[in-house]
Order: C-alpha cells, then structure tokens, then sequence
C-alpha cells in the first residue's frame, strides 16, 4: 500500500482545500499523473504520484481541508484496475469523487472529459455534467468559456436558480442567494482585515502629468513593438520608477520581522492583477534588473497566467513592493491597502484631462494622474513616504531620468 499525502505546498502555505478529484476508484494511476486537484491561498495545485498503481481509497472529499503531510488516498500496486474487492467505504468516495467530475460511478467505461482544472471548477459551480459539453477547441479540450457557453444554453428556455436560493425570514421575506466564499476570497478578506489592525496605514497622495511619458509612447511605440515584439505600456514607467525610488527610501522595500527591520537589497515588484477567482499579486523579480521591454512582456504573461489560473506559487511569492493599477477599471483615487507583510503600495488610476497652471498667467489642459501610497507609520514617516511619492511623480514627469536611475 502507498500512501498518497498532502506535499509540501510553499513556505508560507500549511493547508488547502480538495478541489476535485482527477480519477476516480479503481483507475490505474501512472507515476507523475495528477490524480486531485488542491486549492490554496494563492493557487490551485495539482497533486502528482511518485509511484504506479491503482486507486483504491480516497480519504477525502472535496471540500475538505488538509494539511501539509496528510494522508488524502492509498494506491495498491498489486491491485489491478478491474478487481473488484472495494471496500464499501471506497465505493462510497469513488461515488462521491465521481460526482465532482460529473460522472456516474457505475460507468467506467465512459472517457472523462479533458478540461482544464477552471473549466472543471466553474462546472461544478453551474452544476454542469462535462460529458455533455461540446467543445470547440481541436483536441476535444473543454474551457471555461465551453462550460459557461453550455450553461447558457441550457438554461435559455428556463427560469429556474443554478444554484440553491433562500429565502430571508425577515419581515421584507425577500428572496436572497447564499454563494459560499472560495477558500482564496475567504484568506484574502481575512489579511486584508489583519493588515488594517496590525499596521498603522496612512495614504498620501500626488498627481502625475503624463504627457511626456504618453508622448515617448506615441513617438516610440511602432519601433518599440517592431524591436522587441511587446507594446511600451505604462507599467514598465512605473515599475522603474518605483525602483529608483525605492533606492533613495529604502524602508519603503522593507519588513518588520519580531521586533527587527528586515531591509531587502533587491527589488521584487509585485503587480496586483484582478483574476476569476480574487485579486492575486504575480511577482516581477529582480525588477531593476529588467529593462523596459522585459518588464512589459513579464506583466503580460503574469496577467494572462492569472486569468487563466495557471500561476504558480514560485510567480507569488517573494514580493518587496506592489503596485496597483485601478484605473483600467476607471479608479480617480483610492487608498489602497498593504500587501503584507509588505510595507508600501503605490496606487495607479485613471488617466484624465484637467486644466493645469504652467505659470502665473497660462492654463493648459494636462492627462493628468492621481498616484497614492499607502505606507506603514510604524517604519516609514510621513516625510520619507511624501518624498517617495514626490520622488516617482519627478521621474514619471522627466521619464529620460529613468534610464540614470531605475
């Protein structure tokens, strides 16, 4: 018998929930198959088998929460696919496990579905059977678009909920939806509640004009994509300027670890991104040391990785700074919150028009930018964090600087 268990997720992570099983009892399990599919914090993992065998147990349903070293299943490498000497018990999770992946238990001649672990998790949630899906893609693969395409569908010439609806017993006796929370929007309103009682956060605020910077991009930007096949965006600007900036103040690149400052000497940029299942922070390492063009293409691949759910936890992880960019959703100014145990985050919105005094007699209209950083008083005063922020909006306005000292 061998025991399959919980692997060591990251450093940061002890525990995950069991999204869905990938096979069911008695299937024949190959050395590096996937065999159950783990959500974390941060991502959703796929757990793989160091040996060969059959699938005789499944400890666990999904749902369940495991931690790091559990046993969740046993693998028999006597045991053939067809034997017949399941337990009740085993059949009893093989039906369980069975019904996640939308298949009947008693049809194990039926090919399960090829679908990407999304597809498979918004099936469950809509309550689709992926067999009955039809998929576009050439290799018969089923994609979250597939599932919500074959959701719609189906529930076109109907009016009943997709999923259980209750009924309030309030007075009103209006109706309301239970949805229950990922176990990733769960941790993430959990931090976001612990940082704003353990860090003493503060917001200051400044505006950027961004002519100069939305001129070098129309100048630049055909030769820009014919030489490195990406498009010069705002990002890269800033991820530089942050940089720069983070030199000159560097308790804006630290932590608090116990009663100790833990000052980083690299420049790990995190990107907040808004994916499917919450807000994630993919992570551009060693951004000082990336030029415009590699900063651009890594926030793009991270951005994508992330809507897809295909990140990974080493993409996660490693942050000293992040900077968060609301104004593709059309954010005039916010106060965003500390990624901890980070120390500061800077706030990008939209881009407007507005008149600007050049001097004592002449008024232009400028696109001009609300920038904000949200900083933690106990390690950063208010002086050094203003002269931060003052610090990226110079080099934002001259962005020539920029290649001195980002």
């Amino acid at each position: 018998m061998i025991e399959i268990k919980v692997p060591d997720l990251a450093e940061s992570i002890t525990e995950g929930t069991i999204s869905q099983w990938l096979l069911k009892v008695g299937d024949k399990v190959n050395k590096g198959e996937s065999i159950v599919e783990l959500e974390t914090d941060k991502v959703n993992i796929e757990v793989n088998t160091d040996f060969s065998g059959t699938l005789t147990k499944m400890l666990k349903v999904p749902g369940d929460v495991v931690q790091v070293g559990e046993v969740i299943a046993i693998l028999d490498e006597n045991v053939s696919s067809s034997s017949p000497t399941e337990s009740s018990a085993t059949l009893l999770h093989s039906a369980e496990a069975s019904a996640t992946l939308g298949v009947s238990p008693s049809t194990d001649k039926i090919k399960r579905p090829i679908a990407s672990p999304a597809a498979r998790k918004l099936a469950r949630k809509l309550g689709v059977n992926l067999n009955d899906i039809q998929s576009i893609d050439p290799l018969g693969r089923i994609r979250p678009n597939d599932v919500q395409v074959h959701h719609l569908a189906s529930h076109s010439a109907t009016v009943l909920p997709t999923q259980p609806v209750s009924i309030s017993t309030s007075e009103s006796d209006k109706p309301v939806e239970k949805q229950k929370m990922s176990r990733r929007r769960q941790v993430i309103a959990k931090r976001l509640v612990e940082v704003q009682h353990t860090a003493a956060m503060l917001t200051t605020f400044n505006e950027v004009d961004m002519s100069a910077i939305m001129n070098i991009r129309k100048r630049r930007k055909e030769s820009f994509f014919d030489q490195y096949g990406v498009r010069l965006g705002y990002m890269s600007f800033f991820t530089k300027a942050v940089v720069a900036a983070l030199k000159k103040f560097p308790l804006l690149n630290a932590e608090i670890q116990d009663d100790e400052l833990l000052v980083k000497k690299h420049y790990d940029i995190g990107i907040a991104v808004a994916a499917p299942e919450g807000l994630v922070v993919p992570v551009v390492q060693d951004a000082n040391k990336k030029s415009f063009a590699e900063i651009e293409q890594i926030i793009i691949d991270l951005g994508k990785k992330a809507r897809d759910n295909k990140l990974t936890l080493k993409e996660l992880q490693g942050g000293t700074f992040t900077i968060t960019n609301g104004g593709v959703f059309g954010s005039l100014m916010s106060t965003p919150i500390l990624n901890a145990p980070q120390v500061g985050i800077l706030g990008m919105h939209t881009i407007q028009l507005r008149p600007v005094a050049i001097d004592a007699e002449r008024m232009e209209n400028r696109p001009m930018m609300y920038i904000a950083l949200s900083y933690d008083h106990r390690i950063v005063d208010g002086k050094e964090a203003v002269s931060f922020l003052a610090t990226v909006k110079r080099l934002l306005e001259d962005p020539e600087s920029l290649l001195l000292e980002g």
